[in-house]
């Protein structure tokens, strides 16, 4: 498929499992997604706290999620945190299909110590990021704290979300895991498959995406 972000091929699909791969002068970068998964995680983008970030999002949204990402860390984190988020997006993305019988709709609040982080998502195909995350440092780890914030914003577009995504809390590590781990859960609310719904698409409209 392509898009503004360039060309994303979908190399496997089997229901809601799909591989997504992204490959451009500055990454390489592959990602498996199952929406219907028991949160297993193998996440390998070689920025550590990244990874750590990534693999409490799939337990949490009892996602299954495997990616593999090599980039240009010789110049900096920016490329590849950015990518990964890309391709993150568009797997959830083409997981989802046409969006036909799903919740659609999900929230969640994480607390994690001092920190409280609020996620409010709306899957349904239009994308836009409202994300307020008062870092206090410049890193945690190897991550840029200001990269944070720059990849759940691709991953609303890539995705087509609409995300609202609030926290507070004095420790940078503590803020960032309680955002992710929110996330996750309204995601996991959101995509989960209504009953009530038999199979159609839940808008007024008779279409998403």
């Amino acid at each position: 498929m392509t898009t503004p972000l360039g060309t994303l091929e979908v190399a496997a699909r089997e229901g809601r499992r799909v591989t997504v791969a992204r490959r451009t002068h500055e990454t390489d970068i592959a990602v498996t997604l199952d929406l219907d998964g028991t949160g297993a995680a193998d996440v390998r983008t070689g920025v550590g706290f990244l990874d750590h970030l990534l693999g409490s999002f799939a337990h949490h949204g009892l996602f299954d999620l495997a990616i593999r990402a090599t980039g240009d860390l010789e110049v900096d984190e920016h490329h590849t945190v950015e990518d990964v988020a890309i391709v993150l997006g568009a797997a959830l993305a083409e997981s989802l299909g046409d969006r036909a019988g799903i919740v659609r709709f999900g929230e969640a609040s994480v607390p994690m110590d001092e920190a409280l982080a609020t996620a409010v998502v709306d899957v349904g195909g239009r994308p836009y990021a409202v994300v307020d995350l008062p870092f206090r440092g410049e890193r945690v780890g190897a991550l840029p704290t200001q990269l944070v914030e720059h990849a759940l914003e691709a991953f609303a577009r890539t995705s087509g979300t609409t995300l609202h995504l609030r926290g507070t809390g004095r420790n940078d590590h503590h803020l960032a895991e309680a955002a992710f781990k929110a996330l996750a859960r309204a995601l996991r609310a959101a995509v989960a498959e209504d009953p009530r719904r038999a199979g159609a698409v839940p808008s007024t409209k008779g279409s998403l995406g």
